[in-house]
């Protein structure tokens, strides 16, 4: 493992600090007190990962002010020092306008600084549904220029409502809303309907220059063009709150078109659009916002120069499909008897085919989907096989993940194969539901009646799910006969296609499972909202949002996601500014008389309103998010402020999952008004300073800043316990907030700290903090240098904790800390340990919030306890961030890795600051709790010290 993670060429010296090979090292301000380095070459940067709106070479741009990122990278990886000085920016309507050097559609001009990023001042004459080329120049710090990058493309989905000129389309006409109240609706169960399918058939005297299709398919849509599918990515388009908001794709069609006899098919699916109450089956909430629908259009350019336009009209037709259920909680079943072989591609239809209605939408504006989609990322094989008898076979994966399975059957035609998912197993050794909400008279299944054509490949096409087992049961057409069995069966991991952009890596087995553990969860949970598990829920609870911020934003680029989630908190909003606890809302927690419950309105939710939006500014350093949800973040401060009772607000969940004594739930060991007074006060400063940055008057900073004081004031009066430096019950959760927000009074911090120290050893290093309080545990020891407590925490295997879960042979995380199999066990709620170990033990850091540039990237490892190395890498908006150590007892060697930009600040780990050295050099620096600081310039560095 230690070989893996740090260079064999390291050794240690006389004095017992590693000595490496290589350069000296060269940087900004106290860097120069470095040995030099060679002089950075003329033109020495290279822009790289040219995006539009976070995604390279986008289809279905709908803003006239995009806004363009790059990643400046050095041209030579041994240079050091390098910052982009300046950039220009040109947009060209062809490729060849581009190498020549004009921007007819946007030239920038010079705009000086270091930040990678450009949008232009006003909006762009952009056209819909065209390709358009870019490329940016780049001037490196001595101001010369490093040329244009290679170029990049990106092409305009739809820009306004009118240039739809299409109208919705759909099977079957709405069902009268009736009860159907978000999610309250209590209506008997009914038989489901099928879903439709929808083609398009059109002639072309042949194959176009460029077909652009921008299509909204509700609740979601396959979409193929001559039988070929348009896009990798399912379950399209994502979830929002339709009444609002509608996201729809854009697809580049031009290469699937041919001279001739041409055929769009689209196979809808309800997803979270319309959930309906099946006897048998499974489901969370019942809510529709109407019947399966689309609306379409089709723009292509022929070889002549002219113009074709195609929408979705009376001249589609719609039949029903081989779906015969569909539902986003209990499953899906197919009749393989009912499939239409060649459906979707040229030729004739065949009978049953009828002219679609022409419907009204849901009410929501359409907006270009800017997320990544949801994708196949691995496809697994089960490790075991047990049959159960009566044709009865359980299939174990090895992994719990969200997933479909696909299987490959044969049997007479009628038969059937039921595939049920689960997390666990009975004691019997068949599927447990349990984990779900479900039973045997409730449940969630897969369902295919063979069509006995040979062999038959069976998958889910409109929901995932998550499970580590399937029990497949096999049968026969009633009243006997031969019954189908399974060829070959697997499940495809599905998940948003959110970039990896961090890895951690350690000697230290058990926090390398635990970092795995926490990542196969997150994985699970990413879709088109961050979900709180893909199973029982599957709703955007939305305090994992921000409280695991580090979690998500250190190991995925999540940038889109952030403002789609901000845009779906603001739909959420309720006039008096409340914001529920989950976003979309498709469920309203009401109590019997119609009121909030916990569920619907908790504080520690409800911040991410201010805190998931201002987590996003701090990983990217884009303002955007921030100016954009700024009018929410207002209305909500106001809120809390009006259901405050002498300066402290007491509802909602407070510390959820805690573990207390009782079975986890709403806070048991800690106030509930301390949890969300706490989170109160933290967005009161976070707005503050958002306000200063958006540039807002000065005087709404100054406001917020006051009234975050008045919070504190009011906090301390009410929980503070002065004679015994100790918050409310003193529980972890109760000691660590006020410690990690700052919040103690001045003088008084070490003897609280000491006081959360004693909490967390009375345990046997346990950890007791829940699903709030867990994040301010770590930041609270993180920012008071007590890692060697979060390291014994993070070691616990005898009680509940991350050990204790790997030991039992979890594979995800569960919701619990004790792993309670009547609980979700794939939910990365309790996920906050991931931020110790990139942000401290690892140690990079990414803060666009810094008080200083040089202190945005900052590498500060913590070496700690028996772990002898640990590494971490991050891909950045400004580059790749990477720290590397390894101690061999007597000497610790860190590698660091500091983009090129505004530089960066490293805290070498040492007990002996004298004695830090570069390739043998000595190094000056500031001499800082837990080492010695440099600042630096970008560059690859690598130091030997004494610990």
């Amino acid at each position: 493992m230690e070989k893996r993670i740090l260079s064999e060429r390291s050794k240690v010296n006389r004095r017992g600090a590693l000595k490496v090979a290589g350069a000296g090292l060269t940087g900004l301000s106290a860097a120069r007190a470095l040995p030099a380095a060679a002089k950075a070459v003329t033109g020495a940067l290279r822009a790289d990962r040219l995006r539009v709106e976070w995604r390279e070479s986008p289809v279905g741009i709908d803003s006239l002010q995009p806004r363009f990122t790059w990643e400046p990278m050095a041209r030579d990886q041994r240079a050091r020092g390098l910052a982009q000085s300046a950039s220009r920016v040109l947009i060209a309507r062809s490729r060849a306008a581009l190498d020549a050097g004009r921007g007819e559609v946007w030239d920038s001009g010079r705009i000086a600084g270091a930040h990678p990023a450009a949008q232009p001042p006003a909006p762009l004459m952009l056209e819909p549904h065209r390709d358009y080329h870019w490329c940016v120049e780049i001037s490196d710090q001595t101001g010369r220029s490093c040329g244009r990058s290679a170029p990049a493309h990106f092409v305009t989905g739809l820009l306004a409502a009118d240039q739809w000129q299409a109208e919705w389309i759909a099977a079957t006409p709405d069902r009268p809303r009736g009860s159907h109240s978000r999610g309250s609706d209590r209506s008997p169960a009914r038989p489901p309907e099928p879903l439709p399918i929808f083609r398009r058939a059109f002639d072309l005297p042949g194959r176009p220059r460029r077909a652009i299709l921008s299509i909204a398919a509700l609740g979601h849509g396959d979409v193929t063009v001559n039988g070929t599918p348009v896009t990798r990515a399912m379950l399209n388009p994502g979830w929002t709150d339709y009444r609002h908001t509608i996201l729809y794709t854009s697809h580049d069609i031009t290469a699937l078109l041919a001279r001739g006899a041409n055929a769009i098919g689209v196979m809808l699916g309800n997803g979270m659009y319309n959930v309906e109450r099946v006897p048998g089956r499974y489901v969370k909430f019942v809510d529709s916002f109407g019947q399966p629908k689309l609306i379409a259009r089709l723009d292509m350019e022929l070889a002549d120069g002219s113009l074709r336009t195609i929408v979705s009209d009376h001249e589609w037709q719609t039949r029903e499909g081989p779906i015969r259920y569909s539902n986003v909680y209990g499953g899906e079943d197919v009749d393989g008897r009912l499939e239409i072989p060649g459906w979707d591609r040229p030729g004739a239809p065949g009978a049953g085919w009828r002219a679609p209605l022409g419907v009204g939408g849901p009410g929501g504006t359409l907006r270009a989907q800017g997320i990544p989609g949801i994708e196949v990322q691995r496809t697994i094989a089960p490790i075991r096989v047990t049959p159960l008898g009566n044709g009865r076979i359980v299939y174990d994966f090895g992994e719990n993940c969200s997933a479909r399975p696909r299987a490959v059957l044969h049997g007479p035609a009628g038969s059937r194969v039921r595939l049920r998912p689960g997390e666990a197993l009975d004691p019997d050794g068949g599927v447990s539901q349990r984990s779900f909400n479900a039973s045997p008279k409730n449940e969630t299944r897969f369902e295919y009646i063979l069509a006995g054509r040979g062999a038959e490949t069976f998958q889910p096409r409109f929901i995932h799910q998550g499970f580590r087992y399937l029990e497949a049961e096999l049968l026969p057409l009633e009243g006997g006969g031969q019954a189908p069995r399974i060829e070959r069966i697997e499940i495809d991991f599905v998940h948003a296609g959110l970039t990896q952009v961090g890895s951690f890596d350690s000697s230290e087995q058990l926090f390398v499972a635990t970092h795995h553990l926490i990542d196969q969860a997150l994985r699970s949970n990413m879709a088109s909202v961050l979900t709180d598990c893909p199973h029982r829920e599957k709703l955007g609870w939305l305090e994992q949002t921000h409280l695991n911020a580090p979690t998500i934003l250190y190991n995925r680029d999540a940038a889109a996601l952030y403002e789609k989630m901000a845009i779906d908190i603001a739909d959420a909003q309720q006039p008096d500014g409340m914001v529920p606890g989950i976003a979309p809302e498709y469920v309203a927690f009401l109590d019997k008389d119609g009121g909030d419950t916990i569920w619907r309105n908790s504080p520690e939710w409800g911040v991410a309103a201010v805190l998931s939006p201002w987590a996003a500014y701090r990983a990217y350093g884009d303002r955007t998010v921030l100016e954009r949800a700024y009018p929410a973040m207002v209305r909500y401060m106001a809120y809390l402020a009006g259901r405050a009772v002498d300066g402290v607000i007491d509802f909602g969940m407070g510390d959820w999952y805690d573990l207390g004594p009782k079975p986890p739930g709403e806070s048991q060991l800690t106030s509930r008004a301390l949890a969300g007074t706490a989170c109160w006060y933290e967005s009161l400063r976070a707005l503050a300073r958002i306000a200063r940055l958006t540039g807002r008057p000065m005087a709404d900073a100054a406001r917020w800043t006051a009234q975050a004081d008045a919070v504190r004031n009011a906090f301390n009066r009410r929980f503070f316990r002065a004679d015994r430096a100790s918050y409310d019950t003193g529980s972890q959760c109760a000691l660590a907030m006020p410690l990690a927000l700052g919040m103690v009074p001045a003088g008084r911090e070490r003897a609280v700290l000491d006081n959360l120290v004693a909490a967390v050893r009375a345990n046997g290093n346990g950890v007791t903090a829940g699903d709030v309080g867990f994040r301010y545990v770590i930041d609270a020891l993180t920012t008071y240098r007590r890692d060697d407590v979060i390291d014994a925490m993070m070691r616990v295997t005898d009680r509940p904790g991350y050990g204790q879960q790997l030991q039992n042979g979890a594979t995800a995380l569960a919701e619990a800390w004790d792993a309670n199999p009547t609980k979700s066990l794939n939910h990365f709620m309790l996920g906050h340990g991931e931020g110790w170990l990139y942000g401290a033990l690892a140690g990079i850091r990414i803060d666009f919030a810094a008080a200083r540039p040089e202190r945005i990237v900052l590498i500060a490892p913590r070496p700690v306890g028996a772990t002898r190395a640990a590494a971490a890498r991050h891909r950045s908006v400004l580059g790749e961030v990477a720290s590397r150590w390894r101690n061999d007892g007597g000497g610790l060697l860190l590698e660091a890795v500091i983009p090129p930009g505004p530089g960066g600040t490293v805290i070498v780990p040492t007990t002996a600051p004298e004695h830090v050295t570069a390739s043998g050099k000595p190094v000056k620096g500031v001499v800082v709790p837990g080492g010695l600081e440099v600042v630096l310039g970008s560059g690859r560095y690598q130091f030997e010290a004494l610990v």
